[in-house]
This record gives C-alpha cells, structure tokens and sequence, in this order.
C-alpha cells in the first residue's frame, strides 16, 4: 500500500498537467510533449486532447482528475472567467485544487485580476506564477513564443526550464502583475502596428501600386521584421485565416485601455486601433484573422464624403 502511494506521488512530481488547447494551447502542449514532458491534459471540447493522446499524453475526463494527478498544472484559457470555472474560485473546490500544487497561468488577463489570483491560491497554500506569451499561433507551433514571467524569483527559476519547449526567451519581468502590464505593453505595440501596417497597404492599393512590390519594399528596408514577414503576405493574399483572431485583438485593446484610464494614462493610437478593431469584429470578422481589421479601413474609405453631411463627421473621424 505504502509502494503504491509513494509511486503515485513520484509520478505527480513528474508529470506537468496543462488545461486548455485551443488554438494557442494545443500546439504548447504538443512542444511540451515532443520534447518529453510527461503530460496529463484536460479540454473542455475533447476532439483537442487527441493529438495529445496520439504522442503519449494522458488525458483525463475533467480538471479535478488533472490536479490530483499533478503537482505543477499550466492554464492556457481564454480569459479569467474560464480560470475561475476551472480552479472553482470562489468555491470549496479551489483549496482542495490549488494547495500544495503550483499553478502557471500563461493566459492573458487583467494584471489586477492576476494578483488577486496570487493572493487567493498562496492563501489556499499554493504557489503562482504568471506566464503571458508574446505571439500568435504559428510562433507557437514552432515553439518561438516569448515567455514573460511575474511572480516569485524562486519559484519562477524553478518552472523557466520547462517552459523552453514552446519559447524561444523567457523574460522576468518582477512580481506578479508587472508580467501582464509587460503583455499589455508589447500588445499595445503589436496591436497599432498592424492597424498601421493595414492602412500602408491600402493607401498602397488604392494608388494602383502592386502590392508585392510594397512586400519588396518593406522586406528589404530596416522595418521588416518577423511580424511583418507572415503579416504582409496576408494581406496581400487576402488571406484571414486565424493566427490571432479579431475579436482577441479587440479584447486585448480593451485590456490595454483599461490598464491605461487606471493609470491615468491617455492612449490615442491604442484607441483609435480599438475602434477600428470592433468595426471589424462588426463586420462578421470576429473569428477571423486580425489582418481583416483592413476591411474596417476599407468600409470608411467607401464611406468617406457619404456617410454624412456635417462638417466633421464622427463616424470616420475626418473633416469633409
């Protein structure tokens, strides 16, 4: 009896469980797997785990079986009601979930609502760290994610190694919160950048210039970069199928914008970016790529002189 539930513990100590594989978590889960972390999954929709199963991963039939299977458990899910549900937050379930294990939330959620996290599962006698990843889907199916790390120096040097499988860097970013405000802070680049880039390439359109020979000009001048390698050949394919989706991008401005008002911090490009962001997931392009914000760019160029008669029109914010 004593044998078999040392051997249970040994393999809890082991094993690292990971809950959520959508379209950022699935191909995480797959790296941590290939590169020979034993790994003990959960999904909400199941049809996810087999790729899992499929390289030796076991998967179990609900979060609970994956808490008492592991001591180390990593949350890749969409948002911090989605962490709620999960750990029961708010629940007897929560302690008999978080204690004794330590909890890696690589989501990206309010730096605020992280720390009341921390606080909540360091209370129940766990241990947190956050891990916000910097990249969208094919970063993480080649394992070229950045990793930004908040939480205790110690713990976070512990699980910084394992995390290599699915990041390129990893970057300490300081006590809980400062990882997410980091987040906010490439995002909030990352997000205006594409909105510009957009807009550069239908001003390129509509000037009758060819647009692989803007994707020339941009490759070989000193603003060509990663982002813009995968980024321009979308656009000028008209191709939105999801890397990072519309409605997340919208999500993420919001995030960022009410970080900032918190701060007493004005953010006009985040602002404009946000609006021009929803217009999109307006359009039906909310499960689309974020390159189809262009199409919010777009529907005001049609628009322009003709949406309105006054003298400064608000809906496409120019001066006729």
């Amino acid at each position: 009896m004593t044998s078999t539930t040392e051997g249970a513990e040994s393999r809890a100590q082991e094993e690292v469980g990971f809950i959520g594989l959508g379209g950022m978590g699935q191909p995480m889960a797959l790296n941590l797997a290939k590169a020979g972390t034993k790994l003990v999954v959960w999904n909400r929709s199941t049809e996810r785990t087999e790729p899992l199963r499929a390289i030796g991963a076991r998967v179990t039939e609900s979060a609970d079986e994956v808490f008492r299977q592991t001591k180390t458990v990593i949350l890749m899910l969409s948002d911090s009601s989605v962490i709620d549900a999960v750990l029961g937050s708010g629940t007897p379930a929560f302690a008999s979930r978080v204690a004794g294990h330590t909890i890696i939330s690589m989501s990206s959620v309010a730096p605020d609502y992280s720390r009341g996290l921390a606080a909540s599962i360091h209370a129940a006698g766990g241990r947190y760290v956050e891990a916000p990843v910097s990249g969208s889907r094919k970063p993480a199916e080649a394992g070229h994610l950045v990793s930004l790390l908040g939480g205790d120096p110690e713990i976070v040097a512990k699980i910084r190694p394992m995390l290599a499988p699915m990041c390129r860097a990893s970057v300490i970013c300081g006590p809980i919160g400062n990882a997410l405000l980091m987040k906010l802070a490439v995002n909030l680049y990352a997000n205006t950048m594409l909105v510009g880039l957009s807009e550069a390439m239908h001003f390129a359109d509509r000037n009758g210039l060819d647009l692989n020979t803007f994707k020339a000009a941009i490759d070989s001048g000193p603003m060509a970069c990663d982002v813009t390698s995968v980024k321009i050949p979308k656009l000028v394919e008209r191709d939105f199928a999801v890397q990072a989706a519309t409605a997340d991008a919208f999500s993420s401005c919001q995030l960022i914008a009410d970080a900032a008002r918190a701060a007493g911090i004005a953010s006009p490009l985040l602002d404009l970016s946000r609006k021009l962001y929803a217009e999109s997931v307006e359009l039906g392009n909310g499960r689309l790529d974020m390159m189809s914000v262009i199409r919010s760019i777009e529907a005001r160029t049609a628009n322009l002189g003709r949406c309105c008669e006054e003298a400064s029109c608000p809906a496409c914010n120019v001066v006729h």
